[in-house]
Parts: structure tokens; C-alpha cells; sequence
């Protein structure tokens, strides 16, 4: 994965965690739409494998 869509990714992480949710999206989508078939996969992973990034307000960084 790219290292700008991982910072996007994040970033996305952490604004929602501050109830900016519209931001985040405003961030991530843009990164997620222009993936190719391969990075697509790797978002999808970091996705699920960091879902308490999304949730939770300590964060498991």
C-alpha cells in the first residue's frame, strides 16, 4: 500500500474517532476509489485489522 493511503487511512481513523465522520470520509475516499485491484485488498485488510482505529477513543495504535 502506498504511504499516502495509509496517512489517509489514519487520518480517517483518527477524525472519525472525533466525531468528524463527513471528514473522514472526505479524506479516505478519495484514496480508496483510486486503488488498483491489489491495493484495494490491502485496504480492505487494514481495514478490518484495525477497526478499533474506527471505534474506539484510545485508539489501538
Amino acid at each position: 500500500m502506498r504511504r499516502s493511503t495509509l496517512r489517509a487511512l489514519k487520518r480517517a481513523a483518527e477524525l472519525t474517532r472525533q466525531n468528524r465522520f463527513t471528514e473522514a470520509v472526505l479524506v479516505a475516499e478519495p484514496v480508496i476509489l483510486a486503488a488498483d485491484r491489489q491495493e484495494s485488498d490491502e485496504i480492505r485488510a487494514w481495514l478490518i485489522g484495525h477497526a478499533a482505529e474506527f471505534t474506539d477513543e484510545k485508539g489501538a495504535r
